[in-house]
């Protein structure tokens, strides 16, 4: 009985620290300790991360180049080295159609035929690189700031800089592709050495159990109230045993937070998953009517459930790991670009139309973003080849002003040579808009001071209100 009390008094001092870091927010072990509130005035209070998993060519969704028109079928020296995994071939034109739309008359390419309509909402990026052009390292760079893994994500470092705006769902939420997760797997959602109920919560809304874990299974009915109990006594006494013997490892405190937070949304996941609920012509909006965009419509439109009901960091992802329906376009650049844009394109369309139409957007940021681009020359016949030279990012909503651009690619969009970004610099500008000074958010591990932008990053000035 009395480890039973000593026990719950730890537990009991574990949730009092639970909530007193959200509302004083984490402390860092650094010389410039975060030390409570923000930086400056945020603008934002919650983002989406639209992640495009494989590649998204540039030069056939938003970046237009007449030169590769013009220069169609020539062979062109691009150096010794340009292409990452074949021979460099001729120079292809875009087989799709552009046009300028909107106020600001961004170029964008048939492929996108709703997000075209949204562009005065938007500001791009024109001008993104990534210092390698292989899936699992640029995927890395682009989510942790690093090339390999071990490090945390964006979101793992918003929920330990922020904390939460909820008690009964999680602060980090993944919805992977339908069809399996990305490259990396869940090393893009991790939160590496920070304390580990920062890790991204993946739920898969297109599965039939969407959130792994959270009831006991149906054929389980040996598992009953007294069974239960006993169980959490256990539990109880091989919780406080291992307190006793580790004290600064994070992960006890990670698991007590996870099946209290776990009991919280048996409640609370349910209502968000519920998208019968909304009116049918949402879900008309969304394309959940239609076969090809229900998997990533039901996706968004969860995700807005999500922030609306707290959620501070959504991120979806289009894409599984490998060389085929995804963006990832080697073989054929015709056949495989249209059938993974058309999955997405109404849906994030409507994503935006909903949360502005909601009063959302005005402190919501969307960012919409892949881990590189694609070449201007051809691998095989119809195919394009990896090319961490240049690559869009759009950003949408609080603090970012609409229909803006920075930064532009040569004429082949084979380079970024004006407005030149990285991942250090994405980072920046979306921590500036929550409130959060890059250089300041720290924290400690094997004796150095690491942040989520390194050495490095700029808040992007230009796009911003």
């Amino acid at each position: 009985m009395a480890d039973r009390r000593n026990f719950l008094a730890t537990f009991a001092g574990l949730a009092a620290m639970h909530l007193l870091a959200r509302e004083t927010r984490p402390a860092e072990s650094t010389a410039a300790a975060w030390n409570g509130g923000l930086h400056h005035r945020a603008r934002a209070r919650r983002v989406i991360q639209l992640f495009m998993n494989g590649g998204v060519s540039q030069m056939d969704t938003f970046d237009h180049k007449p030169e590769l028109e013009r220069r169609h079928g020539q062979q062109v020296d691009f150096g010794i080295q340009a292409a990452a995994t074949s021979p460099v071939g001729k120079v292809m034109k875009s087989p799709f159609a552009f046009q300028q739309h909107g106020q600001s008359g961004r170029w964008v390419s048939s492929v996108f035929p709703h997000l075209a309509g949204q562009v005065d909402e938007l500001a791009f990026l024109m001008a993104m690189s990534s210092t390698t052009n292989v899936h699992g390292p640029a995927s890395y760079m682009q989510n942790t700031g690093f090339t390999s893994p071990g490090f945390p994500c964006l979101g793992a470092w918003l929920s330990y800089g922020l904390g939460s705006l909820a008690d009964d769902l999680p602060t980090f939420v993944v919805l992977p592709d339908h069809r399996g997760l990305p490259y990396n797997n869940t090393g893009n959602f991790s939160s590496a050495f920070l304390p580990a109920s920062h890790q991204g919560v993946v739920i898969r809304p297109n599965d039939p159990v969407p959130i792994a874990n959270l009831r006991p299974p149906d054929f389980a009915r040996e598992i009953t109230e007294a069974g239960e109990s006993a169980g959490r006594e256990l539990l109880s006494e091989l919780n406080r045993r291992h307190l006793e013997r580790h004290p600064g490892d994070s992960r006890l405190a990670a698991r007590i937070e996870s099946y209290e937070l776990a009991a919280r949304m048996q409640t609370s996941a349910p209502v968000a998953l519920d998208l019968a609920s909304e009116a049918a012509a949402t879900q008309r909006m969304y394309g959940l009517d239609n076969p090809v965009t229900a998997p990533f419509g039901r996706n968004c439109l969860t995700a807005r459930r999500m922030l609306e009901l707290g959620v501070r960091f959504v991120q979806l992802w289009s894409g599984m790991g490998g060389p085929s329906k995804n963006w990832d376009n080697h073989t054929d650049i015709h056949t495989e670009l249209p059938f993974i844009a058309q999955s997405v394109d109404q849906p994030i369309a409507a994503l935006l139309r909903d949360l502005k139409q909601r009063g959302l957007l005005d402190d919501t940021l969307v960012v919409w973003t892949t881990e590189f681009g694609r070449m201007p020359f051809t691998q095989g016949a119809t195919g394009r080849d990896h090319n961490g030279g240049t690559f869009v990012t759009w950003l949408a909503g609080a603090g970012i002003r609409r229909g803006a651009s920075h930064g532009r690619s040569d004429e082949f969009s084979y380079q970024a040579v004006e407005g030149r970004a990285m991942c250090y610099d994405l980072h920046a500008t979306i921590l500036h808009l929550l409130g959060i000074d890059h250089t300041r958010l720290a924290f400690r591990h094997n004796g150095i001071d690491r942040r989520l932008t390194d050495v490095h990053g700029h808040v992007i000035h230009e796009i911003l209100a």
